[in-house]
């Protein structure tokens, strides 16, 4: 997993409250047997026309704001269905993190496993990435992690992560490998729980 430390790039924003996996996601492009081509399906009912065609008044596809690195999202994103898709998508897409007032569950705990970002910030903050967010002149800044501060030509905006979280970020690890640096901890454990419990041991 590509670990997340000081990355730049442009904002673009997308407000509207309570937009669903299914939108990020539409149910069509769940049917691969792999991860692979899902950055066409994020947000394909709003990129393109019923014919295929580019819609051109949607934020991603207008000059200003293509090839976004980050996006300013309104509250309770990526509620609905529990699909990883959405993720994996968003990810193939170039977003590298989404910055919003409050995400969803099950889509938050998803963007964590696959090493996109995400950062809850007060209205405050969140009204002056709009300011940026929406000027297509001046919508680019950069998140360092680990200082935890959004540096926008206009200043910089501090953000509260979880400790474990931000550790997985920085050195790119997924729940397996983190798990994985604890290896020699797992087997001593082993070792002592059927020295103590043989007939365990005797099952496997």
């Amino acid at each position: 997993m590509e670990p997340f430390n000081i990355v730049s790039g442009l904002i673009a924003p997308m407000l509207a409250a309570n937009i669903d996996t299914d939108v990020i996601m539409p149910k069509q492009f769940l049917k691969g047997i792999d991860r692979q081509g899902l950055d066409k399906g994020v947000f394909y009912d709003l990129r393109f026309h019923t014919d295929g065609q580019p819609n051109d008044t949607f934020v991603l596809n207008r000059p200003g704001w293509k090839n976004a690195t980050f996006m300013l999202v309104g509250p309770n994103f990526g509620c609905g269905s529990s699909r990883e898709h959405a993720v994996w998508g968003l990810k193939q897409m170039g977003i590298r993190a989404l910055i919003g007032s409050s995400f969803a569950g099950i889509f938050n705990d998803n963007c964590q496993r696959n090493g996109l970002l995400t950062i809850e910030l007060d209205e405050s903050s969140l009204r002056q990435l709009e300011d940026i967010a929406t000027d297509a002149q001046r919508n680019r800044l950069t998140i360092d992690l680990e200082k935890r501060l959004i540096v926008t030509e206009s200043g910089e905006i501090s953000f509260s992560i979880d400790a474990l979280k931000r550790k997985m970020l920085l050195e790119g690890l997924d729940a397996v490998a983190y798990t994985l640096q604890f290896q020699q901890d797992i087997r001593d454990f082993e070792t002592r729980h059927f020295s103590t419990s043989p007939w365990l041991g005797e099952a496997q």
